[in-house]
């Protein structure tokens, strides 16, 4: 398999769970503004797209969107318990997570990278995401993680996306227990081992 990335952006999530679940891969960076990757590949043509993650699988398929990557890789080694099983309350439960992190911490941290958007409207966004922050901090106060089974796929992109909180002057110090997750997360072996992998591959 291959995964392409960009450092600091949403695929360092699947990045974690293919280290946590110890599967053989390739990681190849990718230059969001030329669309060029690595290995010399025009990345439009792998994943319309054009943005990261995409995972090409060994059959030459391209699966894009981290939750779907993420959910996809879990099953591919279950007893690795990142996912509850298929058809379970448990999944669905963990599915409800990589959704909200995903439309409501991923996207709506989107309008605060633009240079282009004026403070005023900046701060309605801050102001959203530290809402949802609170929900995310009243879970982690009652369990390590966010589901309580353990470590999962949804800790993996939470832990992703909150790295960006702190460019958006967003101090996670608020919040005790997503402090804690954040370092807690952090020193996973897997987690240590893809921000290491991601700093050393070569640019385009």
């Amino acid at each position: 398999m291959k995964l392409y990335f960009a450092p600091e952006t949403c695929s360092l999530s699947p990045h974690i769970v293919l280290r946590e679940l110890d599967l053989p891969f390739e990681l190849v960076r990718v230059d969001n503004r030329t669309k060029r990757t690595a290995d010399g590949a025009d990345f439009l043509a792998i994943n319309p797209k054009g943005y990261v993650a995409a995972l090409r699988l060994d059959d030459g398929a391209v699966l894009t969107e981290g939750p779907a990557i993420v959910q996809y890789l879990s099953d591919l080694k279950p007893q690795a318990d990142l996912s509850p099983p298929n058809g379970t309350l448990a999944r669905a439960r963990a599915q409800e997570w990589l959704n909200f992190i995903s439309s409501e911490i991923h996207a709506a941290s989107h309008p605060l990278f633009s240079p282009a958007m004026a403070d005023e409207a900046k701060a309605v966004f801050r102001d959203k995401l530290c809402r949802r922050l609170d929900l995310v901090a009243a879970t982690l106060a009652r369990q390590d993680h966010l589901m309580a089974e353990g470590f999962g796929v949804a800790d993996a992109y939470l832990f992703t996306v909150l790295r960006w909180m702190k460019g958006f002057s967003i101090d996670l110090a608020h919040w005790p227990a997503i402090a804690a997750f954040m370092e807690r997360v952090g020193e996973r072996p897997a987690v240590k081992a893809a921000l290491a992998a991601e700093a050393m591959a070569p640019s385009p």
